[in-house]
């Protein structure tokens, strides 16, 4: 089926096919066409120019975008959104004084919502995080990335992981599972850390890559959770078994996870909220993706990644929204995007290359994702009537998308 889009306002984000992401200072611009038609046959971008280049083709249906801008749909590269009930309670906790730490040592965190996971049924549990899914993929999110990691044991991720794969089956946005049984220390385990960290290296990552279920191996390099050479076992244990290392690091500390990961290529470090000047000499020297989780740092009242001192370094710099029930309840973004200009010092142009292009590389999809280019999946948002792109940080608790199209279809959500 094919389907003109035009009078377009302002086609965002086209480039080339050898694109794959963008670094440091290629990020200050975001390329735009203006008065524009996008052209796609079935789920794939065939053609895109000026209007006054439009080929005059039949084709099956028309749009017309007077006034609105299209872009490529987010690509959001860090989400825990299969996960059972809510922690609206810790929430309540932290107002009054707690915290995230203390309320961990009191049973609540990860470990609450292993307990909460326990108790539900696969259907449920799917239920539930398909409505997640339904909704970030109306805020404009066509790719995303999510994580096992609240089942702490391997009936409970394998339960988490088989989710994330009829989710994949189901729906058309892009779906990456991530195997993160190193996410907490069970209670059980509390006293034999070593005993929990040999089962997932000896016994449940060999399992899982068996099983196909996961891309990625992630771990939570942080002291309290999973220290360094913990973390050195987990990663080379997953690389041995074909598992693609994406990391959580330097979230409260800089303990020397991120000269680890980087030296053992891992796609991406995330978190980064506290980041030395050692850490950042790691990172320029490797090919691994620094990634920003801007929804903690606002839900949690900690630091921000430190996203100027990374650019300006000309590094790479991926956004996602950590999607979570206990540090980031919220997949929306859109609001991602526009944390990032008020509370990180990017610009609109940098935010928006950080969520898609570069968001698609940090999840192994640039070459198909991430951009309006030729070839690539027929993935992006049509804005309402709007002024600029610019309004969309600007304008941040207001909705200001018309439409989503993945893989060539609307999703109707106007």
């Amino acid at each position: 089926m094919k389907i003109l889009f035009k009078n377009i306002k302002g086609l965002l984000q086209t480039l080339s096919k050898t694109k794959t992401y963008l670094k440091g200072f290629e990020m200050k611009k975001l390329s735009q066409i203006n008065n524009a038609y996008l052209l796609i046959n079935n789920d794939e971008i065939i053609d895109f120019g000026k209007m006054n280049s439009c080929p005059k083709i039949e084709v099956d249906e028309v749009v017309d975008a007077k006034g609105k801008f299209i872009l490529p749909t987010w690509c959001d590269s860090h989400t825990h959104i299969v996960y059972s009930g809510s922690r609206e309670e810790e929430f309540v906790d932290r107002i009054a004084g707690s915290t995230y730490e203390e309320i961990t040592k009191k049973g609540g965190g990860i470990l609450n919502s292993a307990k909460k996971l326990k108790k539900t049924s696969f259907e449920q549990l799917y239920k539930e995080s398909s409505k997640r899914l339904e909704e970030v993929m109306s805020l404009g999110t066509g790719a995303i990335e999510i994580k096992s990691g609240y089942g702490l044991d391997l009936l409970e991720e394998i339960k988490m992981l088989e989710v994330i794969d009829k989710l994949k089956k189901n729906y058309p946005a892009s779906i990456q599972a991530t195997f993160l049984a190193a996410h907490a220390i069970p209670s059980e385990y509390k006293n034999k850390k070593k005993k929990y960290v040999d089962q997932i290296v000896n016994e449940w990552i060999p399992i899982v890559s068996k099983k196909n279920l996961a891309k990625y191996i992630d771990v939570f390099c942080e002291k309290g959770y999973f220290e360094i050479k913990e973390t050195r076992l987990i990663i080379e244990a997953g690389k041995r078994h074909g598992l693609i290392p994406k990391i959580h690091v330097n979230q409260f500390n800089s303990f020397g996870g991120v000269a680890l990961c980087t030296k053992m290529d891992s796609l991406t470090i995330d978190h980064l909220e506290v980041l030395t000047n050692k850490d950042l000499e790691a990172i320029k020297k490797s090919n691994t993706m620094p990634v920003a989780l801007p929804n903690c740092s606002f839900f949690l009242k900690i630091p921000y990644t430190p996203a100027r001192k990374i650019i300006d370094q000309n590094i790479p710099l991926v956004l996602a929204s950590d999607y979570n029930p206990g540090s980031a309840p919220s997949g929306n973004m859109n609001f991602v995007v526009s944390l990032a200009c008020t509370k990180m010092g990017m610009s609109p142009e940098e935010a928006i290359n950080a969520a898609t292009i570069n968001g698609a590389h940090a999840m192994g999809l640039s070459k198909e994702l991430g951009s309006i280019t030729k070839g690539k999946k027929a993935n992006f948002i049509i804005t309402k009537t709007i002024k600029s792109y610019s309004m969309i940080p600007y304008a941040f608790g207001s909705n200001l998308i018309e439409d989503v199209y993945i893989k060539g279809k609307s999703i109707n959500i106007s």
